[in-house]
């Protein structure tokens, strides 16, 4: 199938797609104006924000427990997966307005993106820590699809930074960088509009931010903060701000470090971000395609959220694709938008939350060998998961 930039029919698709989340704009191709809303309250050390389940104390959370960014909350939510009912539901933190990726330490600390700055969350204890305020100045505190604020956030090999990209509502964003031991912003480098999501390197010489509303995605070297720009537009620019058809979230390939982006169930843009080069293989899933994980041998795991054009396209789905290209199509009920991994491949989490309308408020647990679907109700619009124990974060990827 042949795909369009669609810019001219805005309208008409507004009222068939309003399930999809960050890729639409407003009838004359801008922006809506988010309406602000309070802050949440500010934890401290010594008087944390917390919302316990029954008999939590200060156990330690055991691995495998998930942990999902409540966009329409603003709070962290922790699920025991292998629950039903509202067993599974183990209790919230509140973090700060309108929670969006999230990232995992090896020592059990979460680090989440808000619209307020990054929220410190000691899992053991579930409770919140520290919220480091951003540097870069991104208006009032608000809510909804374009609010200013962390998306995507990724944590450095050893843990001792951690990189968030910081949206600016109507301009390009930056990304921060935060001293993990010292909890504060050290650097601020500039990178495109709207950055959906950050990646590091295996190395970690390299982030990368991949940024929606400039079709490109940033790469940033960590020596002396240059940054080179490289185009990711499989199907061209053309629409600008008014296309659906822009990158959203990438994965690092294990093997050899290439970007992973996929559009549209159609075609998987393999980026060499040494040299910038752009290839394209081909997909099967014909879907609007949004996160996006890769486990350590390579599979590669793509949230499928629904179609542009029903008349056209097909509906939500998991894309399971292997390191040689063979994909299963894994059918969801209803729209969705980040994945994780369990640590062993067998288990994938998908979210159910949006930004926009449409989204429900859980998971689906999918048993990637059956192709089996249970879905948990847990959050509130959750965006982002991470699985604890395993610490590859899921952005809201």
């Amino acid at each position: 199938m042949k795909r369009r930039t669609l810019a001219g029919p805005l309208a008409l698709l507004a009222a068939v797609t309003a399930t999809l989340s960050g890729c639409t704009t407003s009838d004359d191709g801008t922006a809506p104006v988010p309406v602000p809303v309070p802050a949440s309250p500010q934890a401290s050390v010594s008087s944390p924000n917390r919302t316990p389940a029954p008999g939590t104390g200060s156990a330690r959370t055991s691995d495998g427990t998930l942990l999902v960014t409540d966009f329409g909350a603003d709070t962290v939510t922790f699920v025991d997966p292998d629950r039903r009912g509202a067993a599974a539901d183990l209790g919230s933190v509140r973090v700060g307005t309108a929670p969006y990726g999230i990232a995992l330490g090896d020592d059990g600390t979460a680090w989440v993106a808000t619209a307020e700055g990054v929220a410190v969350v000691d899992t053991r204890t579930r409770e919140r820590t520290a919220l480091i305020p951003y540097r870069t100045g991104t208006g009032p505190v608000t809510t909804g699809e374009y609010r200013g604020g962390g998306m995507g956030i990724a944590l450095s090999p050893d843990g001792g930074r951690l990189y968030v990209g910081v949206n600016v509502p109507g301009g390009n964003g930056t990304l921060e960088v935060v001293d993990t031991g010292r909890r504060e912003v050290t650097e601020t480098v500039p990178v495109g509009r709207r950055p959906f999501d950050v990646d590091v390197s295996r190395d970690g010489r390299h982030v990368y931010a991949t940024n929606h509303d400039s079709f490109d995605v940033t790469v940033i070297d960590v020596g002396d903060w240059s940054t080179r720009r490289v185009e990711v537009a499989p199907y061209g620019t053309e629409g600008g701000l008014g296309s659906w058809l822009k990158p959203h979230y990438t994965a690092v390939r294990p093997s050899d470090g290439a970007l992973l982006l996929p559009f549209e169930g159609e075609r998987l843009a393999v980026v060499d971000p040494g040299t910038g080069r752009v290839r394209i293989e081909d997909m099967t899933a014909n879907t609007h395609q949004h996160g996006v994980t890769v486990g350590p041998d390579g599979t590669l795991y793509a949230v499928g959220t629904g179609p542009i054009d029903p008349s056209e396209d097909d509906g939500p789905s998991l894309t399971v694709r292997t390191p040689d290209g063979d994909e299963r199509v894994i059918g969801l009920d209803g729209p969705h938008e980040s994945v994780a991994v369990s640590s062993d491949g067998r288990t994938a989490y998908v979210s159910g939350g949006f930004t926009r309308d449409g989204y429900w408020n859980g998971l689906s647990v999918v048993d990637t060998d059956t192709g089996r679907v249970t879905r948990l109700r847990v959050g509130e619009r959750p965006l982002g998961i991470a699985v604890l124990g395993d610490n590859r974060a899921g952005e809201p990827q």
